[in-house]
């Protein structure tokens, strides 16, 4: 089984180059549709609310360590980034029903209608994006993008662990 030094041996760096450039491109093109550019969404919401949102109701109410965790950030990220969601009333803030000293975040039926619009918002914009793809092309599309993504999270998290560790041994 070829290692990851191996593998990288073998890879093009012009092919390396040009998807480097297109996930550039495709960063800057999806601030600039979220942002009201080209493509404008017209239910637009920060990508760091949607994916809180969501991962609340994907996953239910939840401590805000739980989901800083979840995420991959820091717990003083995700408090700064709820503040302004639970003072808009999208996010409640209830007592842990066991441990009624914690704090857990839900879900309001106000931010759920809200995830909804924007979520149908999304969808036809990827509807209208990827117009002309088979759904094997859209299939193809999301694996590769999930591989990327986990691929990310997963690099990110190691040098979390490194950096933690470093910290830890006075380094």
């Amino acid at each position: 089984m070829p290692t990851s030094q191996d593998m990288s041996t073998e890879l093009d760096p012009g092919l390396l180059d040009a998807l480097q450039h297109q996930v550039a491109v495709f960063a800057r093109r999806a601030e600039q549709t979220r942002l009201g550019g080209t493509g404008q969404l017209r239910n637009s919401m920060d990508r760091a609310a949607y994916l809180l949102l969501n991962r609340l109701d994907r996953e239910g109410p939840m401590g805000v360590k739980a989901l800083a965790a979840g995420m991959g950030i820091d717990s003083s990220t995700v408090t700064r980034q709820v503040a302004p969601l639970v003072d808009s009333g999208l996010v409640k803030r209830t007592s842990h029903p066991e441990d009624g000293r914690a704090v857990v975040l839900q879900l309001s039926p106000r931010g759920l209608d809200r995830l909804e619009e924007v979520r149908e918002s999304r969808r036809r914009l990827m509807a209208e994006v990827t117009d002309g793809w088979t759904r094997d092309e859209r299939d193809s599309f999301r694996t590769l993008l999930t591989r990327f993504n986990a691929a990310l999270s997963a690099r990110q998290a190691a040098a979390h662990q490194t950096g933690a560790a470093g910290a830890a041994h006075g380094g």
